[in-house]
């Protein structure tokens, strides 16, 4: 493995490659290059998040696997790691907007690419309406400790109007400029520093109630009678790790999102790439770090003390600490929800304008225009938001017993968003897995990576073992096991098949009636593949 071209070249020069590289694609630059790699490094990081993720799903971790889960962020991070060394080498050859729906179109043809987008760009819909709706809680919580406020965070309007604000702001925000979102990103690559290294000392500082031998128990949660959800794994720690290593699985993606705004990257060739392996690698030891901080910090021993760190949750560990503190750090998760739902609604759009550029949407001469002063695509940030709020409106359809559809059964009291988010992890998997398979592929057809950074002769057995553990994790994620099987606390046991079921087929009718892929046949031209031709350097 190896990055090519190892003496930096002027800026003029760099934006000079990366244009012609863009121009050997068959199009002509339209977005503004005026990130650096840490900018577009932030990007990718606060969309992966460390901070958001765990305290969305630490307790889902203790709860199935009991402290010693934290051991299983390992497999993710490899298997992630591997991917976006595949990615890299994809995104370095093809430095262009909307990464894995174009990576998918040159590698195996329009048709397949155009799927891969379809899938990947509803799940970074979804995903901005996760995170928004997810910092209800927190908001409500600093409201009330600060204002006074008796915001209930399970009011369906109160989730609305807080969502839609937010995703507001993020819009206008995302409007102003590529610098703009990369300030925020920026801004929350600090934030999730000192809400991660930060709080695990303050965490150390203020006294640990336990030695790191406790990071290698499972303080019984493998057993009915002392596990903390009223699980039962029937004493097998495998059995449990299958359903807890769901937690960190759903942390370790977003680095992709390096690659959505490749147009708008300085050497995007050698940057991007680069910005992936590190957003997987400190992504990883940020979590790792807070994770096993605040099982330290859990007070009383044994299930006791599981439960009711699971009952109670994060707060209640954070609790320990003196109320200023806490403050503090309810507005760094808030800002840090707010940094995640930034980057993942500018990689949407970036993508959304991709597909438009290829005419391959209903309003591609709408959605691809860029604004003239600040080099950004609005019409795609504003459908964008638009559609992501109608999903918010889910939240209102929430039936209030079990439904029941031959042998699939909707559980009573869960949300149609909840149901429709199970596809924010599902889909990307989906779009992962479809992407890789499109490496497979193109290698098999002869394909040889010349971007600026390539793996060599390790190239195709790491596509491989790429493969394998997307092929493996996604099975994990979507397995249909029971509304009352452990892993229905991750996925809503044929649900997440039906959602995904049911965008491949609109995605099937838009595609039989439209045909979009005869548009993208238009954009397939690669000057690196054409014989004669030289690899810009």
């Amino acid at each position: 493995m190896g990055e090519q071209g190892q003496h930096r070249a002027p800026d003029g020069a760099e934006h000079d490659v990366d244009d012609a590289r863009l121009a050997s694609l068959g199009y002509q630059p339209q977005l503004r290059r005026v990130l650096g790699l840490f900018a577009n490094f932030s990007v990718a990081f606060t969309y992966l998040s460390p901070m958001v993720g765990i305290y969305s799903l630490f307790v889902l971790g203790l709860g199935t696997g009991g402290p010693a889960y934290i051991w299983l962020n390992f497999i993710p991070i490899a298997g992630m790691l591997l991917v976006a060394l595949v990615f890299g080498e994809l995104a370095s050859h093809y430095p262009v907007a909307g990464a894995l729906y174009q990576y998918s179109k040159f590698s195996v043809g329009p048709g397949y690419g155009w799927f891969v987008g379809w899938f990947y760009g509803l799940a970074l819909l979804i995903t901005v309406a996760a995170v928004d709706t997810g910092v209800v809680t927190y908001f409500a919580a600093l409201t009330h400790n600060w204002f006074g406020w008796g915001l209930d965070p399970t009011s369906h309007l109160t989730i609305l109007w807080i969502t839609v604000a937010l995703l507001l702001i993020q819009t206008i925000l995302n409007i102003t400029g590529a610098q703009v979102m990369g300030r925020v990103a920026q801004f929350g690559v600090y934030v999730e520093i000192v809400g991660t290294f930060g709080i695990a000392i303050i965490l150390a500082i203020h006294g640990f109630h336990h030695g790191l031998g406790y990071l290698f128990s499972t303080q019984g949660q493998t057993h009915a009678s002392a596990n903390a959800l009223g699980l039962n794994f029937h004493g097998s720690w495998l059995g449990a790790a299958l359903i807890a290593v769901l937690a960190p699985v759903y942390i370790y993606y977003g680095f992709e999102s390096a690659g959505d705004i490749s147009e708008e990257t300085k050497d995007a060739g050698r940057q991007v790439p680069r910005a992936m392996r590190l957003a997987v690698i400190w992504g990883g030891i940020a979590s790792i770090v807070l994770t096993a901080a605040l099982l330290l910090a859990i007070p009383g021993d044994g299930a006791k003390g599981v439960g009711d760190a699971v009952a109670g949750g994060v707060p209640a560990i954070l609790g320990q600490l003196p109320s200023g503190v806490q403050d503090f750090l309810l507005l760094m998760i808030i800002f840090a929800f707010f940094s995640c739902g930034t980057s993942v609604q500018g990689a949407g759009s970036r993508l959304a304008f991709s597909y438009a550029r290829d005419n391959a949407l209903p309003g591609s001469s709408w959605i691809r225009r860029v604004h003239p002063r600040f080099g950004t695509p609005v019409n795609a940030l504003i459908a964008g938001a638009v559609v992501s709020a109608l999903f918010v409106l889910l939240v209102f359809a929430s039936p209030a017993t079990d439904k029941h559809f031959g042998f699939i059964t909707y559980p009573g009291g869960v949300n149609a968003l909840v149901a429709l988010v199970s596809f924010g992890v599902s889909g990307i998997y989906l779009s992962f897995l479809m992407t890789v398979i499109a490496a497979v592929i193109a290698r098999s057809r002869g394909w040889v990576p010349e971007g600026r950074f390539t793996m060599g002769r390790w190239g195709r057995v790491v596509t491989w073992l790429a493969l394998i553990y997307l092929a493996l994790m996604l099975i994990n994620v979507v397995l249909p096991t029971g509304v009352s099987s452990p892993r229905a606390y991750f996925n809503l046991d044929w649900i997440t098949l039906v959602v995904m079921f049911v965008i491949a087929l609109i995605g099937a009718v838009f595609f039989a009636a439209v045909r979009p892929d005869r548009a993208l046949r238009r954009h397939l031209h690669d000057g690196l593949e054409d014989s004669g031709a030289e690899r810009p350097s």
